[in-house]
């Protein structure tokens, strides 16, 4: 998928590389003297991460438009303006049924994502009644005013957004690596100043000791030079440093034989100089430098060979930097530990900066304490409150105990009845006038009538 193969560092690469065919010059090369295994015809080469939010859904859209025999030849006729100013998009309405409703599924997925990631946000500062239309606008690599159907204007806004994000990706790469140096010398001064004078001169003379020992490597030839490409082809290659052939080069280091040189397989020629800076198992050398030096490295060759400027490197543009003086006769290159990556002022502004969000996050702690300390005390509050009640409760029963009434229950009903009384209804029946039961054989006479007149 040659899309895929340009992804990491510029969106137009990833259109160019579909509308190039394999542009270079043929080459006999003798397979039997190059070290380790070849690229297998037709094998699938895995294609790094770009490192965007959305690079899983680039990745998705490409595959699916890959498939569509219309699209992928309007690819082959178009140039990179075409790609850029959207004219290509229009092309979308052409494509087949299954491919548009394959993107709109893609695109509902990746909006769906999208709110789940809001939300996400939402929740962990506690807010409530989300917009997530509103939010949506802030993703600018799809339409958020259509999220179900994928449209011309949808693939637009996806290769506009990912190729300014991709440019700004090593300047990214670049600051970042900058913070982490401030944050390491701000942390090792932090350490210096727990300690007495005794034990601060030794680790003084450590850290001193062990910058010497980092910077006592071999040389390191310049990127891009004869000298250094020479020892690619004799130690990595296997070949006759002798027969050197840049064409041949070129050819056994486009691992994907699309004819071009992207920046993967460019970073990949600095290997064997970045190893004699930089061994993991050594303590002094750090390989998040490491991977910077190859950045810089790669940076320096674009500048110097991509003519066009669309970050690859073809055939062509290769042989003619081959015959540059700069490519005998190269400046030497200065690695990382030979330049200054920051200045005191940076460093203060830096500290500066880290303490203000300390602070920053002191004050949350504090607040959340108080928080804490406030939600303690409505809780203990409650249980006094309930500890009170229960006592006045346990306080009336006993005193109708003493008074002779029993406790009521649940609903209000006597829970016993005291010795002599009844409930309403269940009073026995006796004969009128008494209230014991009447004798075995006594006859009950006749009550006297109370209208009866006496003389």
């Amino acid at each position: 998928m040659k899309w895929l193969s340009v992804l990491p560092q510029q969106c137009i690469l990833l259109m160019t590389c579909l509308l190039m065919a394999l542009e270079a010059v043929p080459i006999d090369i003798d397979k039997t003297k190059v070290k380790g295994e070849g690229h297998v015809e037709g094998e699938k080469v895995e294609n790094p991460d770009t490192g965007l939010y959305y690079d899983e859904y680039l990745r998705q859209v490409i595959d699916v438009l890959e498939t569509d025999k219309h699209f992928r030849e309007k690819l082959q006729t178009a140039d990179i303006e075409e790609i850029k100013s959207g004219k290509l998009s229009r092309e979308l309405d052409l494509v087949s049924h299954h491919v548009r409703t394959r993107l709109d599924e893609l695109k509902r997925q990746e909006v769906a994502r999208l709110r789940m990631l809001i939300k996400a946000k939402m929740d962990s500062v506690q807010d409530t009644g989300i917009d997530h239309q509103a939010l949506l606008k802030q993703f600018e690599h799809l339409n958020h005013q259509n999220p179900d159907t994928f449209e011309p204007k949808d693939l637009d806004m996806l290769i506009k957004a990912a190729t300014s994000d991709l440019e700004n990706y090593d300047k990214t790469r670049h600051e970042e690596f900058k913070k982490y140096e401030m944050m390491k010398e701000h942390e090792r001064r932090e350490y210096l100043k727990t300690l007495d004078e005794e034990k601060r001169q030794r680790e003084e003379s450590k850290f001193e000791e062990m910058k010497k020992k980092h910077g006592d490597h071999p040389k390191v030839h310049h990127p891009g030079s004869k000298d250094q490409l020479k020892e690619v082809w004799e130690e990595a290659d296997g070949l006759d440093p002798n027969e050197f052939d840049p064409k041949t080069f070129f050819k056994l280091h486009d691992v994907n034989n699309d004819g071009f040189l992207d920046e993967q397989e460019l970073e990949a020629l600095f290997t064997k100089e970045l190893e004699k800076v930089y061994d993991p198992k050594n303590e002094e050398d750090d390989m998040v430098e490491m991977e910077e030096e190859r950045l810089r490295m790669r940076e320096h060759v674009m500048n110097e060979v991509d003519i066009n400027k669309d970050r690859l490197v073809t055939l062509e543009e290769f042989l003619r930097a081959t015959e540059k003086k700069e490519f005998l006769e190269p400046d030497s290159w200065e690695t990382l530990d030979q330049q200054q990556l920051f200045t005191e002022d940076e460093l203060k502004e830096f500290e500066s900066h880290i303490s203000q969000q300390g602070d920053e996050l002191r004050k949350k702690a504090e607040d959340l304490q108080k928080q804490k300390e406030e939600l303690q005390r409505q809780h203990d509050q409650l249980q006094a409150q309930k500890q009170e009640l229960q006592q006045v409760v346990k306080q009336m029963e006993q005193k109708k105990l003493q008074q002779g009434n029993p406790p009521a229950g649940p609903a209000g009903e006597l829970k016993f009845q005291p010795p002599g009384e009844h409930k309403v209804g269940d009073a026995p029946k006796h004969p009128a006038g008494g209230d014991q039961p009447l004798p075995p054989g006594h006859v009950q006479e006749p009550a006297a009538r109370t209208d009866q007149v006496h003389p």
